[in-house]
């Protein structure tokens, strides 16, 4: 979906992801793991791929991770991401669930321009951690920014 104001893409909210950003609009980030078995899982989903049960908690994570791998989106471009060129799409790779990949841009502070990071600074293997802000829509996504 595309936030009308600022033409930036927002998320669609389900009712299995629903919990992580209410969690996201607290300041932390969680990941859906399964009740019987333990196993962490994203995206959010009804089921546990591993042991099938439907019984799900949320576990609080660092907010650590390191860059998976990342792009710098090149035009065409959507109109409300025109104006920020360049900036990036990073993966993130969650330090406490290393399976666990999150996508959303590096910045320099939680409410920085998309393009406030200096693409060269960017590598594959870059130690992050999460920031967040709140986005089109009065959603709070979760960015990160380079540890030093």
């Amino acid at each position: 979906m595309t936030d009308s104001d600022t033409g930036y893409l927002t998320p669609v909210i389900d009712e299995d992801g629903a919990p992580f950003w209410e969690y996201a609009a607290r300041g932390q980030l969680r990941v859906q793991a399964c009740a019987s078995c333990d196993e962490l899982r994203f995206p959010p989903r009804p089921c546990c791929p591993r042991c099938q049960s439907f019984d799900s908690t949320w576990r609080r994570m660092s907010g650590r991770g390191r860059i998976w791998s990342y792009v710098l989106p090149h035009p065409p471009l959507l109109p409300g991401y025109a104006e920020q060129a360049p900036y990036n799409a990073v993966v993130v790779e969650l330090a406490d669930a290393p399976h666990i990949r999150l996508v959303g841009n590096v910045v320099a502070s939680a409410d920085a321009p998309l393009n406030s990071v200096d693409p060269e600074r960017l590598r594959v293997g870059a130690p992050v951690r999460v920031a967040f802000t709140v986005a089109g829509g009065g959603v709070t996504v979760p960015r990160w920014l380079l540890e030093r």
